[in-house]
């Protein structure tokens, strides 16, 4: 089966402060930077990145896959500090699941939330997309409440639901539709 175009010809995304991006190999410097860091990676399905290899790696496979990936790139500096996902995309029944990370030097800021409040109004607007989740490890406070900001439901949590780093793990589920979207 082809690749979906939608997933190749993914627009550049802008907000107040930020670039949202296809990425590019020369962000893999950047991008090891934050991804090597284990606090980083502490609830991320992927493992922190041991040499610039493993980042140059990690762009072949985002930038291939049935999936969009945007890095997050701050435009005052033109640094990537992060990226969102949108996966899992069903285009039949109009959803998708978004994913998101930034790095730990950043955390705090608000550019989680300005990520993931762009990346769905794409969702909606651009795909017309009816739902988006998110899920997160329980004890990801700080993902949990960046869904929160961003006016996504927790629906609740899925009992050892994901096999990561030789342990199962619980995950919160959370959900926005287009309708709840429109309203905020």
């Amino acid at each position: 089966m082809a690749k979906d175009e939608r997933f190749s010809d993914l627009p550049a995304i802008e907000t107040e402060r930020l670039l949202l991006r296809k990425l590019e190999m020369e962000d893999a410097e950047d991008i090891f930077e934050w991804v090597s860091d284990p606090q980083v990676t502490a609830y991320l399905f992927w493992r922190t990145h041991q040499s610039i290899e493993d980042s140059r790696d990690f762009i072949d496979w985002a930038t291939a896959g049935d999936f969009a990936c945007w890095g997050v790139v701050l435009t005052e500096n033109s640094k990537v500090i992060g990226n969102c996902f949108l996966h899992n995309v069903n285009f039949e029944h109009k959803r998708a699941e978004i994913a998101f990370n930034i790095a730990r030097k950043y955390w705090g800021e608000g550019y989680a939330t300005e990520t993931a409040q762009a990346v769905i109004q794409f969702g909606f607007q651009r795909w017309h997309l009816n739902r988006i989740e998110g899920t997160c490890m329980v004890e990801n406070r700080a993902s949990a409440r960046v869904m929160e900001k961003v006016g996504m439901t927790l629906e609740g949590v899925m009992r050892k639901y994901v096999y990561i780093k030789g342990q199962f793990h619980d995950m919160k589920l959370y959900s926005i539709l287009r309708s709840d979207s429109q309203q905020l």
